[in-house]
Order: C-alpha cells, then structure tokens, then sequence
C-alpha cells in the first residue's frame, strides 16, 4: 500500500487554487442550461486531458466520463453540469455568466450549482496523478447533464447502457464542506379536471374546470401539514408549483384545469402511497379528478431520448457504513477536526444511483445549497481547495479500508464497520 502524505496533498490543492478558479469561471461563462449542455461538456473534456487523465469519452447520452487508473476497485465521482436558467436579470449584481470573483468568492450561474464540484474533481485527479496515488482502483469522474430537468436520469443511462457500476459514488453537490449520507425522494405529480366551455356569459351553461380544482388545492395544502415525518430526512412535503388550464376564449368557461405537484417523499413514503393520498382526497373523488405521475421524454443534446417516470426515490447510507467510515477519516485526516455529518434538503443524481440501484452514495462537495438556483449565485475558493483534496485522497483511503478489512476477517476477526 502506498504511502499518503495528506499535507503534500493539501499544498498541491492549494496550489491548483488559481488554475482551478479559472476552469470553473470558463465553466461559468457557457450558458449549459439542461439539453444544451453541449459546449461546456467539451471544454470539460479538454480540461480532463489537460491534466492527464488515463481516458476521456463522451457517451451517446452526452455525458462526459474520465477515468484515472486501471484497479479492480470501480469507485465514481460525479458533478452535473447543467445549471438553471438565470431568471430576472435585474436581480443579479454582476452578469451571470462573465461573473466575478475576488479573492474569496466566485459568482456565477452554475458557479455552486453545481459546476464547482467539477473543478474540484478535475484537480483532484491531477494531484492523483502527479503524486502517484494511483493504486487497486479505477477512478470515474463523470460531468452528467439533464439533472436540473430530471435528477438522476443520466445514471440511469449509465448503469444500464454504459454498464458502469461502481462500488460507491462521491456526490458533489454543495454540502458546504459537510458529508451528506441521504436525502428525501421525490415526484412530479399531475392532477386534472375536467369540465364543459361554454359562452363566459352564461357559464350555468357549462362546467367550470377551474372552479372543480378550487377546493382539491385547499385540500392539498392542508394534506401538506399531516405528512409523514422522519427522525433524520425530516418530513414529507407537496407543494402546486404549476396551475394550467384548457379553454376556448377569455370569454369562455375553462373545459380543463390541471396542476402540478412536487411531492419530497421522507422514509416510509413510496410513490403509490403519494399517488393514493391525492386520490383518496374527497374534493379529488368529488369531481373524478385524474391523479398521475409525469413522466420525462426530452430528447438531450446528442438527441437521445431515454424515458423516465418522474419518480425519484428516497435513499439513506447508514452512518457505520465502511463509504461514510472513510469519507469522514479523510475529513479528520486533512483537517484535524470532526466533520458534521448530515443530509441534503433537495435531491440530487443519487435518487438513481442508490435510490434505484443500491450503490452506496456519499457527499461532499464546494458551495451552499442556499445558492443553487439563486441570483448572485456564488462558491467560496477555498472550499474548492479542500475539496479536491478531499477527492484525491478518498480512493486511496478506501481501497487501503477494505484491505485491512478482508485482513480482519480473513484472521477471523470482525470487520471495521
């Protein structure tokens, strides 16, 4: 087993600070808004290369995937690297995408959500590789895309098509230096009335869609207070965050009305539990109100289309586990203190990876989760820093854990965790 320096590690992170600041800000100013992520995977790719990464492909999704090393032990890394929309351009301070930075902090759109993460991958597989810390393991770096439109759907596409499955994943969406093991599920929920247009000036006529849909929201909000609560997720929640409606003219009666639901599902909540809450509301049976789950067909930017249910499952890695066991001795390791470990408010890639597919996830990644999706939106330089040292030590850590724990119990002894 190699030998780790951890300070030699932290001082090469430090001093990539500059280069790695400079690759997120090139990251920043291209608009990659989900299915346009085209120019930014490219310049991703270059940056892989640059540094000296084994292999670099581009998958037929349009995922960009690097690999360092050639070892039995798979271990993955992922970032997406789609970002939402600006907004209203007169809340940002600087343009969101030239950005600004000073000598704390990067603004910018992507800059926490969540191209940071990348940048700090990208560097830790350069100091991998200029200190030799290479050993029984095959590192994945992946740049996903479509995560902002449909979490996790492009680990669906790489479990199942580019047969990569590895033994854990590093999620690196901001965790503000702290180490996530779960987070609450969710779903997209539809739900649809129906009615009958007629002229607006007689609607006694017709049937108002709209009107049948009054008393379901007022139901739902107070469903919303009685959901399940979880001891470590927190609770389940919904919220309407989209109200459409069908109808001939202004000056007619609404012949259909139809809402969105973004469901978060807490442990003990499953999608046909979501679903039969909603159909089992008395204004939803009064008016025979159709309750389905949406489902997701967007072509990315290569074309491809690879239908989903919009159901993003709840997943939580016990703490003792031998992933969350090493993640947290490299935090001690690095910086001589103890790490809070917690769980995200939203989801990320892992409601595929381990929500779906069971394989351990674990985060820790630059930024704040109160400036995804937020005007002047920013990351902080130095929490780029340790985070690719934190990536760069993490494989190597691991793969000496599990030696020693089929030592252990090769001698007949317990194992670690």
């Amino acid at each position: 087993m190699k030998m780790i320096n951890k300070e030699e590690i932290l001082s090469l992170a430090q001093r990539y600070k500059k280069e790695m600041c400079k690759f997120l800000r090139d990251m920043i100013a291209i608009p990659s808004e989900s299915c346009g992520e085209k120019e930014v995977v490219l310049r991703i790719k270059e940056e892989m290369e640059k540094v000296g990464f084994d292999k670099v492909e581009i998958d037929p999704m349009g995922n960009v995937i690097g690999y360092i090393g050639h070892g039995k032990h798979i271990i993955a890394m992922d970032a997406h690297i789609d970002t939402v929309g600006i907004g209203d351009r007169k809340l940002w301070r600087h343009d969101p995408y030239k950005g600004y930075e000073d000598d704390v902090i990067i603004i910018g759109r992507g800059g926490t959500d969540q191209e940071g993460g990348m940048a700090s991958m990208v560097y830790a597989g350069k100091i991998i590789k200029e200190l030799g810390l290479e050993d029984d393991y095959t590192l994945i770096v992946t740049g996903t895309i479509q995560e902002e439109d449909c979490d996790g759907l492009c680990w669906q596409y790489i479990i199942n098509e580019d047969k990569i499955k590895p033994e854990f994943v590093v999620i690196t969406e901001p965790t503000s230096l702290n180490i996530y093991r779960g987070h609450r599920g969710r779903m997209e929920i539809k739900v649809t009335t129906h009615g009958i247009s007629c002229h607006g000036s007689a609607p006694e006529r017709g049937e108002n869609a709209i009107f049948k849909m009054a008393p379901i929201l007022n139901e739902l909000k107070a469903l919303n207070e009685n959901l399940i609560d979880d001891e470590f997720l927190g609770k389940g929640t919904l919220t309407v965050s989209e109200i459409f409606f069908s109808s001939p003219s202004r000056c007619a009666v609404a012949d259909g009305c139809t809402i969105s639901i973004d469901r978060r599902l807490t442990n003990g909540e499953t999608w046909q539990y979501a679903i039969q809450q909603i159909k089992n509301l008395p204004s939803v049976k009064a008016v025979n109100a159709e309750v389905e789950m949406y489902s997701y067909e967007r072509p990315s930017y290569t074309g491809l289309t690879y239908p989903t249910e919009c159901f993003f499952p709840t997943w939580v890695l016990p703490e003792e586990h031998v992933v969350c066991q090493t993640v947290v001795s490299c935090y001690r390791d690095l910086f001589k203190n103890e790490p809070k470990v917690d769980k995200w408010t939203f989801s990320t890639n892992a409601v595929s990876i381990m929500g779906r597919y069971g394989i351990p996830c674990i985060g820790f990644g630059p930024g704040h989760e109160d400036q995804a999706h937020a005007p002047n939106e920013k990351t902080w330089k130095d929490e780029l820093v340790k985070c690719a040292a934190m990536y760069a030590l993490i494989p190597i850590t691991y793969v000496s854990n599990f030696t020693d724990e089929v030592k252990l119990e090769s001698d007949g002894v317990s194992n670690l965790n």
